[in-house]
């Protein structure tokens, strides 16, 4: 990565690792081979998993999505309003997106977190691993009090890696997609929930020189 454009955009340098895993913002190339993992479907056939619905597009233009929705989160980035959207990485290769976003971050301290993961690597526990990451990031190095999390009340994998991370229902969101009123559950993970639970050990690197842009 460019070191001149380091200097001023700090947030490339950070880095998060898990065990098997390794979160950070991609590179131009990086950005269009995460964007043809989504063209080749992140998703069953005829779930509606997200209240955008970017994966009914057809793959050309769903990949065009993943790609204009990440410089449109770092482009309308401030440290009042941010959305940190990294690239999840297994033995090299981009497997997926996961995202921690907040508003009024100094104040409030509470994030809300979103992602998807290739088809090819659904059910090997990667997206508990890559929630992990950031709450790690959230918590641990960041400070927060609390994190938040949205599913479709019929989005059992979602809900699954919510309970195994220790998060508790917090109501219903109820929202129009397609015409049809669909219900979400909310979720809430407290900071003292996370402190007390196991997680896998992850690390982070390059945050010092990023606290101004996270609001800190």
């Amino acid at each position: 990565m460019d070191l001149a454009l380091n200097k001023h955009w700090p947030i490339r340098r950070l880095t998060v690792r898990t065990p098997r895993l390794e979160l950070r913002l991609p590179t131009e190339e990086e950005l269009a081979q995460v964007a043809e993992v989504a063209a080749r479907g992140v998703h069953r056939p005829g779930l509606l998993p997200f209240l955008t619905p970017w994966t009914d597009l057809e793959p050309r233009e769903r990949a065009r999505f993943v790609v204009q929705r990440h410089w449109s989160r770092l482009g309308s980035w401030t440290p009042h309003d941010w959305q940190l959207e990294l690239v999840a990485f297994q033995e090299g290769n981009p497997i997926g997106m996961q995202d921690v976003k907040a508003t009024d971050f100094a104040v409030r301290r509470e994030v809300l977190s979103g992602s998807w993961l290739g088809l090819d690597h659904h059910g090997l526990g990667l997206g508990t691993e890559m929630r992990a990451a950031v709450l790690h990031l959230s918590f641990a190095e960041l400070g927060a009090e609390s994190a938040t999390s949205l599913s479709f009340t019929d989005n059992t994998p979602a809900i699954s890696v919510s309970h195994r991370l220790g998060y508790l229902a917090d109501g219903i969101t109820r929202d129009v997609l397609h015409g049809t009123v669909v219900e979400s559950q909310r979720f809430r993970l407290s900071r003292d929930t996370w402190q007390s639970r196991e997680h896998p050990p992850v690390t982070v690197h390059g945050l010092a020189g990023c606290e101004e842009l996270f609001g800190l």
